[in-house]
């Protein structure tokens, strides 16, 4: 098959952009209507935290099968799959009646979506082979992405103010169908070289590690750690750790592929997308009930005082992927560590009353890291893979990043979930401790910016794009090896 024009190669990346767009922006979109959902459905602190975790567990648990399953069978399909099946647990989201059915609606939507951001990764990397070009467009996605989940709570709030909670899922009917029906009209087909075997025991335990530890995270304050369900499924997960590390590298085709991780930026980006990706999902589950809540804003003020955050991804994030094709992503890695270090300091001293300015301006410190932390993590995590691993290579990336907003709701829902509702003082008291874990995140993000970048690291991710038959450039990741069956 012949390689697709480039007027095509960009109508292929905006498809991919506006499947994005909707799975990533049901991560915050809903944080805004969650006031509204525990009026209406009389849910309790850690019925709103699993409102969020059920989507973003699944999310993190099946990411890297879907992206194994579409380089084996077709990503075309796979990615199709996936729009019908997060278009119809939209459909049910917004038909929800009660709270057990709103959480088993968004894992179908999860399902869907786990089917569609990593898959998209991989077709916009084999799309544009060319390095050069494909850090642009992979730039210009995980800004599309980033923007989606600054901005979801802008036009979350308007939906809910104007229509009620349930609105924010029936607008992803609409937008899915367009995309179902362009991606059939004019994404090609690719496949892996070589297709790789399932791992029904290394997805199990997967499954097994991620959701017991997150529930562990939820219930352990109306159960209580010494609980013998919360012991129990902390023993099962760690069993399900050493079950993996035990397995995994046995396997000829593992799911968790062990040699990836012998590259250091590639560990590293699955690193710090877990801490960004967590601490900005402790900031929006926090930030959004507080101006509720605390302050008493309405839902559409709320995704107001979110627009700077907006606004400043829209202007960083194309400068943070020229940036990062040009000169690398170690200057975007560490401005994005300080910002949210900062973010999170300054958060412990916003109070019920602190003005509205203050609390704006304290806002565009998570704007800046918002805006500058997605395309270094992104092409980091992709760049210098053999193209037949693109799909695993880009899910587990995605797998970080669902991960870290899990952990992230999970544990501030659980610091916060000391605070009666509507007891400001109570609240943004609790919320000290989750503004002190975001502080030590955005630290973290800083060093391994700085470990992950040095000439160590690159040859750590020479030697093991070495063992699929590929070299990287240590800036560019151009690479030999076999390209893709179309």
């Amino acid at each position: 098959m012949p390689e697709p024009s480039l007027h095509r190669r960009h109508l292929i990346l905006a498809i991919c952009c506006a499947s994005a767009i909707v799975v990533v922006m049901d991560i915050s979109v809903v944080n805004v209507a969650l006031p509204s959902i525990r009026r209406e459905l009389h849910a309790s602190a850690s019925g709103l935290a699993w409102t969020v975790d059920a989507y973003t567990l699944v999310l993190a648990g099946f990411l890297v099968l879907a992206g194994s399953t579409a380089d084996r069978f077709g990503r075309r399909r796979v990615f199709l799959t996936g729009l019908a099946a997060f278009g119809a647990g939209s459909l049910l989201c917004g038909l929800a009646p009660s709270l057990p059915w709103l959480i088993g609606a968004r894992v179908l939507q999860a399902a869907g979506g786990a089917m569609l951001n990593p898959v998209a990764m991989a077709i916009v990397a084999t799309t544009f082979p060319e390095p050069r070009q494909r850090a642009r467009a992979i730039g210009v996605f995980g800004s599309t992405t980033g923007l989606a989940l600054a901005l979801g709570p802008i036009l979350g709030g308007a939906l809910v103010d104007g229509f009620g909670w349930h609105s924010v899922f029936w607008i992803n009917v609409p937008v899915v169908a367009a995309a179902f029906v362009c991606a059939a009209l004019f994404v090609p087909e690719s496949r892996a070289a070589r297709a790789r075997r399932f791992d029904p025991v290394g997805q199990s335990l997967v499954a097994l590690v991620l959701g017991g530890i997150v529930f562990c995270v939820i219930e352990s304050r109306r159960l209580g750690w010494s609980s013998p369900v919360i012991l129990g499924l902390l023993t099962l997960a760690v069993l399900g750790v050493l079950g993996l590390l035990r397995y995994e590298p046995r396997r000829a085709d593992p799911l968790l592929e062990p040699r990836l991780f012998r590259s250091v930026p590639f560990g590293s980006a699955l690193l710090m997308a877990l801490f960004a990706l967590c601490g900005f999902g402790a900031f929006l589950f926090v930030t959004t009930q507080y101006l509720q809540d605390v302050r008493g804003l309405p839902a559409l003020t709320t995704g107001l005082c979110l627009l700077p955050v907006g606004a400043l991804i829209v202007a960083l994030s194309p400068l943070t992927g020229r940036l990062v094709a040009a000169r690398g992503p170690r200057l975007p890695l560490l401005v994005a560590g300080a910002a949210l270090a900062l973010g999170g300091g300054a958060s412990r001293w916003l109070g019920p009353h602190t003005p509205l300015p203050m609390v704006l301006a304290t806002y565009l410190l998570f704007g800046v890291f918002l805006g500058t932390v997605n395309p270094p993590i992104t092409n980091t995590a992709v760049s210098g893979m053999p193209r037949s691993m693109a799909g695993v290579a880009a899910s587990l990336a995605s797998a970080g990043r669902q991960t870290g907003t899990t952990l992230g709701v999970a544990v501030s829902g659980t610091i916060v979930a000391a605070a009666p509702p509507g007891d400001g003082p109570a609240f943004t008291g609790a919320a000290h401790g989750v503004w002190w874990t975001v502080a030590g995140l955005g630290l973290g993000i800083v060093l391994l910016g700085l470990v992950s970048t040095g000439r160590w690291a690159e040859g750590t991710a020479a030697e093991a794009a070495a063992l699929f038959g590929s070299a990287p450039h240590p800036r560019t990741g151009s690479r030999t090896g076999a390209p893709d069956s179309p």
